[in-house]
């Protein structure tokens, strides 16, 4: 709880995954993966509340195993085409009422307690109806187009960016799945956390922003993590 506000934190975990079979459930620097956000639940001062909502028995277990609370999410519910909202959703309605949601995704094992802490303080601060986390991005996307067949570079970079340093580029954000609070009523009100207004953005750095989707984004986690322990 905080300021007299309640916070269920919801971690929605599939068994299947196409690019990287059982993801949730690898061995990350001695602990499955799914693990790392549980206890950045449950050690926030001000989660209420840690909820896993998952198809799969294992999954369900090992969460148990750690101190969440379970949710047995109906297989039709953890198909390829169902969405976040479902699952969190299914949770809602087989839980009390608590006055926020904050998803934590079990893809992002380096967003630690002290970040939920920082963007539930932030979503008082500013009063908000949700709040979503963000990196900077690793490269401008004023440098980027869509390429043809032909490969043809004519046209690719718009000319007030051309000859530009990167430095004099203006600074932009993306996602980076880690941290999405919403208030519980606005949410099942608008079907997800893109409220179109009192909505803010929590900023994380990059080295703690790994969302970890195919090998290589494990494979970077898990030099990180070890980084971060060997600092210790």
């Amino acid at each position: 709880m905080y300021a007299d506000k309640t916070f269920v934190a919801i971690i929605p975990a599939r068994g299947g995954s196409k690019r990287l079979p059982r993801k949730n459930l690898l061995d990350l620097n001695g602990k499955p993966l799914i693990v790392y956000s549980i206890e950045a639940g449950l050690k926030s001062k001000y989660i209420d509340k840690v909820i896993v909502s998952s198809d799969d028995k294992e999954i369900l277990n090992v969460s148990k195993q750690y101190k969440a609370e379970i949710i047995n999410r109906p297989s039709e519910l953890a198909s390829d085409k169902s969405t976040t909202f479902d699952a969190i959703k299914h949770t809602l309605d087989n839980i009390s009422r608590y006055d926020y949601v904050v998803l934590l995704q079990p893809t992002s094992p380096l967003r630690y307690e002290k970040h939920i802490d920082e963007a539930i303080e932030l979503l008082e601060e500013k009063n908000a109806d949700a709040i979503i986390s963000v990196c900077e991005m690793e490269h401008s996307p004023l440098w980027s187009n869509i390429l043809d067949e032909s490969l043809s570079m004519k046209g690719f970079l718009k000319e007030e960016v051309l000859n530009k340093r990167s430095q004099d580029l203006e600074t932009y954000y993306r996602l980076n799945g880690a941290i999405y609070i919403c208030k519980t009523d606005k949410l099942l009100e608008t079907g997800g956390f893109f409220l179109k207004d009192n909505i803010f953005a929590y900023i994380m750095s990059r080295e703690y922003s790994i969302d970890i989707d195919e090998k290589i984004d494990f494979d970077i986690a898990t030099v990180i993590k070890k980084s971060f322990q060997d600092e210790l």
